[in-house]
């Protein structure tokens, strides 16, 4: 088995061994569990059944992990990302009351799209035409996003008639003061570096919650997975065509074009950011093997389609494995047979009340709001456009939104400033495209 092993993951030319990469593999698992949780619980608001939706989230992690395993030999983690999964449910089918089948049929589309790209190499060259600066706004703006998000679940924000929101009363609510702390939880864990903080943030507060009455005793431990016949396969493609005069198929287009965007900075800063950490970069700053790793990624998404869950993508968790000093696939490897068995715990993972998942949408939030300190602060045709796509997000409740205002600012404050040169044709064609689906569909 080490001769094998040896052989398919290359660990002593990446100076690593079994036991390393199995524990790396774990360590990966434990602080991005909580997808487990957050994903069904998050898109089951669009209609879908909760039980089919966290089988399908912990096999679509799986099947795309594995790809990566094997594909790439990276130890980097795949599942259905956050943001991501706010922006399907929230921005798309509550939002615009598109339905889920369709809004899985353009993330199906979207994957199909990254797969030729990939193959063609132009997923590698379209990033250059993208400033790093919207990129960072974008990250930053989908982090303020998901913690309004949790910020609502919890309760501890409120609708208001005079100022849209408001802070609840905290007095007798106890799903907010469990909200609030599992917050300090987490960050006291993370302050401490236990590993999984944010999984062991969720299973306290679920714990708390039973003898408070927040949360239900489970029936059982162990039972055999709900069917994912509900969700499996139920793509809807009566939207997709290319009479753009018609608002259904402009919309559509629209929402692919949002996802693929969103998914193509987030897998992209991912492997980049992970890998360096890892040491996995060559002397030019670059992957090798790139074009296996963004293929694992790309089908990775298709297959989270056909399972009935939002795009799949790499995990920023993954470098809590590469810290504990994973290097190959193997850790990966790992990782995806954990997210397998997962599906038989059905009866535990119900039980979790969305105070206990709030705070870790609110962390989360937190980590991916801090890519808003890489913004050039000195240079206002960068740090306008990146914050109006961090703004947007949650005042409009719409990722879409925010990308918009982002790129539609950049294009137009270099121009003012005369500095149309540092636009690339592909923002000039995103400024143009954004500008004329506010014209002709609104």
């Amino acid at each position: 088995m080490n001769e094998w092993l040896e052989s398919r993951f290359k660990l002593r030319m990446r100076k690593t061994d079994v036991r390393t990469e199995v524990f790396a593999g774990i360590t990966t698992f434990m602080t991005m569990a909580y997808i487990i949780f957050v994903n069904p619980g998050m898109l089951s608001q669009t209609g879908m059944p909760f039980g089919a939706l966290m089988v399908s989230t912990c096999l679509s992690a799986s099947f795309a992990t594995l790809l990566m395993a094997f594909i790439a030999n990276y130890p980097i983690a795949l599942a259905s990302g956050m943001g991501l999964n706010a922006f399907f449910t929230f921005s798309v089918v509550l939002g615009t009351n598109t339905p889920w089948g369709v809004a899985l049929a353009a993330i199906f589309v979207e994957g199909i799209i990254f797969i030729v790209l990939t193959l063609t190499k132009v997923r590698e060259s379209v990033v250059n035409g993208i400033p790093m600066s919207i990129k960072y706004g974008i990250s930053a703006g989908i982090g303020l996003f998901i913690a309004f998000i949790g910020f609502q679940g919890s309760g501890l924000a409120v609708d208001n008639p005079a100022t849209l929101v408001a802070q609840a009363s905290l007095k007798n609510n106890l799903p907010a003061i469990l909200t609030l702390a599992g917050l300090v939880i987490i960050a006291a864990f993370e302050a401490f570096r236990v590993r999984g903080a944010i999984l062991w943030g969720i299973v306290i507060i679920t714990l708390a919650s039973i003898p408070l009455g927040v949360a239900p005793l489970p029936d059982s431990i162990i039972s055999m997975p709900p069917s994912i016949a509900p969700i499996f396969m139920k793509m809807d493609f009566s939207r997709l065509g290319f009479n753009l005069s018609n608002p259904e198929v402009a919309n559509f287009w629209l929402v692919v074009l949002t996802f693929f965007f969103v998914d193509f900075f987030d897998t992209v800063g991912t492997l980049v950011g992970v890998s360096e950490r890892a040491g996995l970069l060559d002397e030019k700053g670059r992957l090798p093997n790139v074009r296996s790793a963004l293929l694992s990624d790309a089908i990775g998404t298709v297959g989270g389609a056909m399972l009935g869950v939002s795009t799949v993508t790499s995990y920023v968790e993954s470098a809590a494995g590469i810290g504990a000093g994973g290097r190959t696939g193997l850790a990966s490897l790992v990782t995806a047979i954990l997210f397998l068995l997962a599906v038989f715990f059905n009866p535990i993972i119900s039980i979790v009340p969305t105070c206990a998942t709030a705070p870790a949408l609110i962390f989360v939030g937190v980590y991916m709001m801090m890519s808003v300190t890489r913004i050039n602060f000195n240079d206002w045709t960068e740090l306008l456009p990146s914050i109006m796509a961090t703004l947007a997000m949650p005042f409009t409740y719409s990722i879409a939104s925010g990308i918009e205002f982002g790129v539609i600012t950049y294009a137009a404050v270099k121009l003012a400033s005369l500095r149309a040169k540092e636009v690339s044709p592909i923002m000039w064609g995103l400024a143009a495209a954004f500008i004329a689906k506010e014209i002709f569909i609104g």
